[in-house]
């Protein structure tokens, strides 16, 4: 097939990625740990990790995980949780355990997350408080023997964590009552013996994320991704950034959620290999709140959909914070509106490039090339290592500028998915 999209790549730009850079996830965060450990790598409500701050609370959660929870590789461990430092410290843990990582939307209901919990065979769940109700009724349903619950300031550290935990529980009443017997609290796992911690055996052909999906029909799926499909895509996303981020001197504002595929891989991922920083944004939707948040950084990239960036361009303040330091804003997760991108590169002098991806593809599929001049309504270029083409239902290829279905084959495209 002819590859016409490479014509139209930037200077710089690669036709290909080596998908095995990495022997796996793994090797990637150890390398990270090492050259930025200096480095912040998180920050929520004040409170900052640096990289071998993470690298030494990862390694205790997996050796709890390991040793305490006497779970074994390739094991399935839910994760509830919305944007705090607990959400990244517990990903990567379960990773570094050798499990599976099941990422859960914390606004499940008891019927969806039952399914979700079954669906998956999760053995153990790390959990917020304030939604542990939910996952009371669900449990007697499922196979889970584990459950961690941490409250929203356990990871703030000092009298702040008992404060924000005081606020949250007593006086905003955000957590229903619950009971949840053998529950361990989150701060145990955090005290796991880091001596103790053994580095699974662990390559690209094994199991990274169980990422759920309502994708295209009835009940959500689980997209299996691979340590090589993680690994792939993010050396593809580094073909299509790399002329735009430096290592070591990047902010990003983290405001879609963790559990989602967009957020996971596009700025919890990514920016980490990088040596970014990810701001953490616990509540985007409070959206005065969200814009106090942006002032205290001089953040030099942002993701989100077309609903976050309108609602942050229609917010006051917003347009009188400092862009100075932006360079890269990025949309996905739905079509991003002319109106917006235009106002929003007016406002912020940078233009919206806006990607395509979806949950089986880890998720990047393609994206504007960052030499554009401004919003062009498309969904850019295939990445590096990424073939597509339009098909038509009777199995042939679409001619150009007809409509068809995209097909997509790259080191990014999923096992399938699990049990079906």
């Amino acid at each position: 097939m002819e590859k016409i999209w490479l014509k139209r790549y930037p200077e710089g730009m690669p036709e290909t990625i080596d998908p095995e850079h990495y022997h796996s996830l793994l090797d990637l965060f150890e390398k990270s740990f090492a050259d930025y450990s200096d480095l912040p790598a998180f920050t929520n409500m004040g409170k900052v990790l640096t990289y071998s701050e993470l690298d030494s609370a990862t390694k205790r959660v997996a050796s709890y995980i390991q040793n305490d929870l006497g779970l074994k590789k390739g094991d399935k461990v839910a994760v509830m949780m919305p944007n705090l430092l607990q959400t990244p410290v517990t990903i990567l843990g379960v990773l570094r355990a050798g499990c599976v990582v099941v990422n859960v939307n914390p606004l499940y209901t008891v019927r969806e997350l039952e399914h979700q919990l079954n669906d998956s065979e999760s053995s153990a769940i790390f959990i917020l408080a304030n939604f542990a109700d939910t996952l009371e009724k669900a449990l007697p349903k499922t196979n889970v023997k584990h459950i961690v619950v941490t409250q929203v300031g356990d990871m703030v550290g000092g009298l702040k964590k008992h404060i924000v935990n005081f606020v949250v529980k007593h006086i905003k009443k955000m957590v229903p009552s619950y009971s949840l017997p053998n529950a361990i609290k989150f701060a145990d796992a955090l005290a796991g013996n880091e001596a103790t911690y053994k580095k699974p055996d662990v390559d690209l052909n094994d199991l990274a994320f169980l990422q759920y999906t309502g994708g295209t029909t009835g009940v959500s799926k689980g997209a299996m991704l691979s340590h090589g499909n993680m690994v792939g895509n993010l050396e593809q996303v580094s073909g299509c950034l790399d002329n735009v981020l430096e290592r070591g001197k990047e902010v990003v504002i983290t405001a879609l959620p963790l559990y989602h595929i967009f957020a996971l891989t596009a700025n919890c991922l990514t920016f980490m290999k990088y040596g970014g920083l990810n701001v953490l944004i616990t509540n985007p939707r409070d959206m005065p709140g969200f814009v106090k948040e942006l002032a205290q950084h001089k953040f030099t990239a942002v993701t989100g959909v077309n609903t976050l960036f309108n609602g942050l361009l229609n917010t006051p303040g917003f347009a009188e914070l400092d862009f100075s330091s932006l360079k890269m804003s990025l949309g996905g997760g739905m079509a991003v509106q002319r109106p917006v991108a235009e106002k929003w590169q007016a406002v912020t002098k940078t233009k919206l490039m806006e990607g395509y991806g979806l949950t089986e593809c880890a998720p990047l599929v393609t994206v504007s090339p960052y030499d554009l001049d401004g919003y062009n309504g498309s969904i850019g270029l295939p990445a590096p290592s990424t073939d597509i083409k339009l098909m038509l239902e009777n199995g042939e290829e679409a001619a150009k500028g007809e409509p068809g279905e995209l097909w997509v084959k790259g080191p990014q495209v999923m096992q399938g998915y699990y049990n079906r």
